[in-house]
C-alpha cells in the first residue's frame, strides 16, 4: 500500500463549532487526509456553507448526519445531501428496509452514476451491550451488526459505518465490494476518550475498513499534520508487515 492510498483512508473528524475553525483545518489538512467528515454538531451551527467551503478548499465531504425518519423524508434528505456535492452521507439501518430502499432508488433515479455513496450506522461505536439492553435489544452486539449490515445491503446501500472489530464480520457477511467505514480507531499514539470499542488503524484496514474516521488523535495533537503522517505510517507499515 502506498503512502497515498493509506492517506485516503482518512476521514478527519470535523466536529468544530463555526466556519473559522473549518477553514482552519481545512487549509491545514486538504492534503493530508482523504476526506473530512461533517456531523450534527457543525451542521447546525453552520450548514451547508461548511460543506461548499471544504469543497471549495479542495476537500471531500463525508455528511454524518445519520438520517432516521420515515422513508420519504430520509430519501428526500439524502438527495439535497446529493446536490451539495458530497461524496458519503449516512443513515441508520435501524430505520428499516423500506427507509433504507427508498432513499437509494431516489438517489439512483435523480442522480445516477453522480450520487454520493450511502452508508448505513448499524451500532454506534460508544454503545455496549448493557446500552442495547436499556433499549430492549438482547441480540448480541456482534450479530446484530452483521444482521444490520446484511438488511443494508439487500436495501442498496453501498456500505456500512460499524466498529472496527465488526469489520472482519461484515466483510465475510458482505463481500469485497461493500463498503466499511470505522469510527472508534485510535492509533498507537493516542488515548481511548470514550469510544469502547477500538482498534488501531493498521488492525482495522487488516481487518477490512476501507475508511477510517479520526478526530480528536488529530485535532488533540500538537503538530495535526505530524499526527496524520503517523497515522499513515501505521496503515502502510501494518500492511507491510502481513
Amino acid at each position: 500500500m502506498t503512502r497515498d492510498d493509506a492517506r485516503n483512508k482518512i476521514i478527519f473528524a470535523l466536529d468544530v463549532p463555526g466556519m473559522a475553525e473549518v477553514t482552519k483545518w481545512a487549509g491545514l489538512l486538504s492534503n493530508k487526509v482523504g476526506m473530512f467528515k461533517i456531523g450534527k454538531q457543525l451542521f447546525t451551527a453552520c450548514g451547508p456553507e461548511a460543506v461548499r467551503a471544504i469543497r471549495q478548499a479542495g476537500g471531500e465531504v463525508f455528511l454524518d448526519l445519520k438520517y432516521h425518519d420515515i422513508p420519504n423524508t430520509v430519501a428526500m434528505a439524502t438527495l439535497e445531501a446529493a446536490r451539495l456535492g458530497v461524496q458519503l452521507c449516512n443513515l441508520h439501518a435501524l430505520g428499516g428496509y423500506e427507509m433504507m430502499a427508498t432513499s437509494m432508488e431516489t438517489l439512483r433515479s435523480k442522480c445516477g452514476e453522480q450520487r454520493p455513496k450511502v452508508l448505513a450506522v448499524t451500532i454506534l461505536t460508544s454503545s455496549n451491550q448493557e446500552t442495547l439492553a436499556e433499549i430492549g435489544i438482547e441480540t448480541p452486539i456482534r450479530e446484530q451488526v452483521v444482521r444490520l449490515a446484511k438488511l443494508a445491503q439487500r436495501a442498496g446501500v453501498d456500505g456500512v459505518v460499524a466498529s472496527p472489530q465488526e469489520t472482519s464480520l461484515i466483510r465475510e457477511a458482505c463481500g469485497s465490494d461493500f463498503l466499511i467505514v470505522t469510527p472508534g480507531v485510535r492509533p498507537a499514539f493516542a488515548s481511548v476518550d470514550d469510544q469502547k470499542r477500538i482498534m488501531t488503524p493498521a488492525d482495522a484496514v487488516s481487518a477490512g475498513a476501507d475508511y477510517l474516521v479520526i478526530g480528536r488523535p488529530i485535532s488533540a495533537h500538537a503538530d495535526p499534520v505530524q499526527a496524520c503522517d503517523l497515522i499513515v505510517d501505521e496503515i502502510v507499515a501494518g500492511k507491510a508487515g502481513l
